[in-house]
């Protein structure tokens, strides 16, 4: 799959089969959208394009409301789409001046002169253009004038998948990332560098990296313990991978040189020692490396506990033995499956 960063770094095709949106999670409705674009595109012997915005529209339309997360980053999102066979994915920058076009210069400009769009896949509640005052019946129009199709993704189809990205940010923040896999049709994860922390697991035999996320949009799920897997390189040259917004996308933490090993991760601001700031930590089964600077992906796959306060670290302890004992017979119970 090729990745552009604006418009004008794609060069027009002839054939061009396009489906446009947010996305956000690419979660089993989007799926199914993306599958009928692939499928169109090698049908009609075209190419598959996916028109998205970054940053979210309602980041630039509503600046002043901070509580929007994304449940995926652009590149989480490059990476599931590329999993789908996807052509091309056009990242475009989301601003003001590009919200405000009318709806027969976003047709012509960018959708006909800059794609060369010859069929669009497009679900029954589209709206685009300035006050997103453009429809459906609007593409179809331009289509008879422009010479390219309008297929529709009719209300039915939708409502039958039951599936929406707002569900799955509800799910997350609550901790309920079982509900959210679900929807999502693989698990919810999180990509971040390791950095240095005070070091107090280990006084009590728990060690954790602590991740920070870059992504400052990225939804991270409800405080708490939670089952993991962890997939990082532990080659030294492979560290420093790819936490930006653009190089990310040309490395992926699921090729063959990398390794995945079994947690618990931790989500809070550690009550019992009167923590001041939310951290993200995760135990590693079985592992002692020093791992700071490197980048890993988290795999959240089962909520096993709410945050506590407990009365020192030695009543922590136990508890945390417990957990790892749930979160052991957890993945006991997936290998027997």
């Amino acid at each position: 799959m090729k990745i552009y960063h604006n418009l004008s770094d794609f060069n027009k095709l002839n054939n061009a089969i396009v489906t446009i949106g947010t996305f956000d999670g690419v979660h089993f409705g989007h799926q199914k959208i993306i599958k009928q674009l692939v499928e169109k595109a090698k049908a009609d012997g075209g190419e598959s394009v996916i028109l998205t915005f970054f940053p979210h529209p309602r980041m630039i339309i509503d600046p002043e409301n901070q509580d929007l997360k994304m449940i995926s980053t652009i590149n989480e999102k490059a990476e599931i789409l590329k999993s789908l066979g996807v052509d091309h994915l056009i990242i475009t920058p989301f601003t003001r001046d590009f919200s405000n076009q009318i709806p027969e210069d976003y047709i012509k400009n960018t959708l006909v002169n800059n794609i060369g769009t010859k069929h669009i896949i497009i679900g029954y509640d589209h709206r685009f253009g300035k006050d997103r005052s453009g429809n459906l019946s609007d593409l179809k129009a331009a289509g008879l004038h422009f010479d390219f199709t309008v297929e529709e993704i009719m209300e039915q189809d939708i409502h039958d998948v039951a599936v929406s990205s707002s569900k799955i940010r509800q799910a997350l923040l609550a901790g309920d990332v079982s509900l959210a896999a679900d929807y999502l049709g693989y698990p919810f994860s999180i990509y971040g560098r390791v950095i240095k922390g005070d070091k107090i697991g280990r006084t009590i035999g728990f060690p954790t990296a602590n991740i920070f996320v870059e992504e400052t949009y990225k939804l991270i799920p409800g405080d708490g313990i939670y089952a993991v897997t962890v997939t990082m390189s532990l080659e030294p040259a492979q560290t420093n991978l790819a936490i930006d917004e653009r190089s990310r996308n040309s490395t992926s933490v699921l090729d063959s040189q990398y390794s995945t090993f079994k947690g618990m991760a931790y989500i809070g601001q550690r009550p019992t020692i009167n923590g001041m700031t939310r951290n993200i930590e995760v135990n590693i089964f079985d592992f002692n490396q020093e791992i700071y600077g490197q980048d890993i992906k988290m795999n959240f796959l089962k909520f096993l506990r709410h945050d506590v306060k407990f009365t020192g670290l030695d009543a922590l302890k136990l508890q945390l033995q417990k957990d790892k004992e749930n979160t052991l017979g957890y993945f006991k119970s997936l290998e027997s499956e």
